[in-house]
């Protein structure tokens, strides 16, 4: 018996590519297979950049990072309940210091970037990002409202084949505990239908090193889905993404990397204490350990902690392990010293006008920097804040000058204004505190024009003479 010939197997189609460009460079766009499970399918729209991105909070992280995904060819739509600035971005400008005017217009005349206050955009977009304030109440607990208003805003549009990705810094839990049952509400299953992640924001205002691009970003899924296309989604702008086992590792690491920082300040700041006590300079103290190669690492003391995390973000951690009756010793006692150095920088100014025969009471003091840090325009937690509360409560005549920073108002209402930095207003005070090292300052200058100085940063390091006398902390 003859035997028939097999025919040979078909050979299965490949899909139809075709060609793009974005950002200057050629993208291969594959046509979408049949067959694909809703994970697959957004990872490859986010390889070819036809996945729209939403940023929820278009402050210091959200602005930068929709700039990075529009920079690529992704179409981004931030979305912010400020119709300032969402007003400001539309016109084609920048209304955050790291962030230029050029890079948004660039990405809004391309129609990449466009901003607003309307939540049922979120309908249309593939893959949202939640960049809201996280801060503290007064009894420094979590405040997450901000998150949860937006999550409820998200619920409303929630669709199929949708990522959501929480950046704002909270407790280890937040994004399984709160955010998932809320979204599966609507009768969708997470790593299935939608897809949930946290990936802890890394921005760090006025840092000319590392931005948003080159700092390597942490991620964390809920599911094995989860994590693919959350690092899927990442890899496009950013060069390096670090996957953790789940979102409660992600949010445990940005509050270690806060913690280490916040711990670490305390203990040199105690240190300074110390060495005033001692009649040691701590500065010179530091640049000597410094010279270790191995087993230290510089801190350094200040006014105070300030900005948007490691005052807080260490206290979010502190606060969810009280609910599992675990009190956290180092946390809460660096937050004690910390908190405590605008009152000792007080302190050193009533000691400098003393040496001047002078009261604190009735004394012009004028502040050098009330921006948390240098060469940037943000008060945020600021330490400087806290010193000028104190001051105004002790009877100092107070007033300030920060080229980041016009015009200034208090929790009680008092409002300031930057004054002038002029001979006159230098040599007319009293004392002049040097409250953040900005690098317009000329400190030589400084030193030479004030009756007395107070060094809350060692910007005068490098003065050996001068005709003022320089108090450090």
């Amino acid at each position: 018996m003859k035997k028939s010939k097999k025919k040979p197997e078909a050979k299965a189609k490949t899909p139809a590519r075709k060609k793009v460009k974005a950002s200057g460079k050629t993208i291969t766009k594959n046509k979408n297979p049949k067959g694909m499970n809703l994970a697959d399918q957004l990872e490859k729209k986010l390889l070819d950049r036809s996945a729209t991105i939403g940023v929820i909070g278009m402050g210091y992280v959200g602005l930068p990072l929709a700039v990075e995904f529009g920079r690529v060819g992704f179409k981004v739509t931030g979305i912010d309940i400020s119709e300032r600035a969402v007003k400001i971005i539309n016109s084609g400008k920048s209304h955050i210091e790291d962030i230029k005017n050029y890079q948004v217009k660039e990405l809004t005349d391309l129609k990449r970037l466009k901003c607003t206050t309307d939540f049922s955009v979120l309908k249309n977009l593939d893959c949202v990002t939640i960049a809201v304030p996280t801060p503290l109440n007064k009894t420094k607990d979590p405040d997450v409202s901000f998150i949860l208003n937006a999550v409820k805003e998200i619920k409303q549009y929630l669709h199929k084949g949708q990522l959501i990705v929480l950046e704002s810094t909270t407790y280890p839990g937040t994004t399984e505990e709160l955010i998932m049952p809320l979204l599966e509400e609507r009768g969708f299953k997470v790593g299935t239908d939608f897809f949930l992640a946290f990936s802890p924001e890394r921005v760090d205002p006025g840092n000319i090193t590392y931005s948003t691009h080159n700092t390597p970003k942490v991620v964390g899924g809920v599911t094995p889905n989860c994590i693919k296309v959350v690092k899927t989604l990442y890899e496009q702008v950013i060069s390096g993404v670090v996957p953790v086992s789940s979102t409660k590792a992600a949010e445990m690491v940005k509050l270690l990397e806060n913690t280490f920082r916040s711990v670490n300040i305390g203990l040199v700041n105690e240190v300074a204490l110390m060495c005033d006590r001692l009649e040691i300079d701590v500065w010179e103290v530091i640049d000597a350990a410094a010279t270790k190669p191995f087993g230290f690492m510089p801190f350094y003391p200040g006014p105070g902690l300030g900005g948007h995390c490691i005052p807080i973000d260490p206290h979010y951690l502190s606060w969810k392990l009280r609910s599992l009756n675990y009190y956290a010793r180092f946390i809460e006692l660096a937050g004690d010293i910390n908190s405590g150095m605008p009152e000792y920088v007080v302190e050193k100014i009533s000691a400098a006008l003393n040496s001047q025969k002078k009261s604190l009471n009735g004394a012009k003091v004028l502040i050098l920097g009330v921006a948390y840090k240098k060469d940037i325009g943000d008060v945020r937690e600021s330490p400087a804040l806290d010193i000028l509360k104190i001051l105004e409560r002790k009877g100092a005549k107070v007033s300030y000058n920060d080229p980041y920073v016009k015009n200034l108002t208090l929790d009680g209402g008092n409002k300031y204004k930057s004054v002038e930095m002029n001979a006159k207003n230098v040599s007319s005070a009293d004392c002049v505190a040097i409250v953040t090292n900005h690098s317009d300052y000329s400190y030589q200058w400084i030193v030479d024009k004030s009756k007395v100085v107070v060094d809350t940063r060692n910007a005068t390091k490098n003065i050996s003479n001068g005709k003022a006398k320089i108090f450090k902390i």
